[in-house]
């Protein structure tokens, strides 16, 4: 795993030139987005996610938990705005690509084996991530497990 004071190290090299893997941005990640909030603005300015190339991808079952949080919480309509504006930005992917389905495959059975939980939804963002060849951004713990046995992944604090 990756924390992010040492992903400190690397974030000149990451913001001056396109990242060596791409980014794959967790649900965690896009309702910080979303709410435009300290921990995305930190987000943002070590990352610049909205400015590196590629675009940072999104898993298309992270888009529909974030429908569902914005159904769920009510959100308004300037919030909404801003849900469309970041599921619009991010290239979102669908699950239905070969190499995503045994990632998934390989993650879940990983987790079964060992007596351990993983959501499945989880598991499709992780999937996607391992396939992609990308490097997750989290603010979950859900996924200590798999780094780095399936996938590069930086967890941000989100305090």
């Amino acid at each position: 795993m990756v924390t992010e004071s040492e992903a400190d190290l690397t974030l000149c090299r990451v913001n001056a030139h396109a990242p060596s893997r791409p980014f794959v941005l967790d649900t965690s990640i896009l309702v910080h987005a979303v709410r435009r909030d300290h921990v995305w603005s930190r987000i943002q300015a070590r990352y610049q996610l909205l400015v590196i190339d590629p675009t940072p991808f999104v898993c298309v079952v992270s888009a529909g938990e974030l429908r569902s949080l914005s159904l769920l919480r009510e959100w308004g309509e300037r919030k909404r705005e801003q849900m469309e504006f970041v599921l619009g930005y991010f290239q979102v992917t669908s699950i239905d690509h070969p190499d995503i389905i045994t990632s998934y495959a390989a993650i879940d059975s990983h987790f079964q084996r060992r007596g351990r939980f993983l959501g499945k939804n989880d598991v499709w963002i992780a999937a996607t991530a391992a396939a992609l060849g990308g490097h997750l951004l989290t603010c979950d713990r859900d996924f200590d497990d798999l780094d780095p046995a399936f996938l590069t992944r930086t967890w941000i604090d989100p305090s």
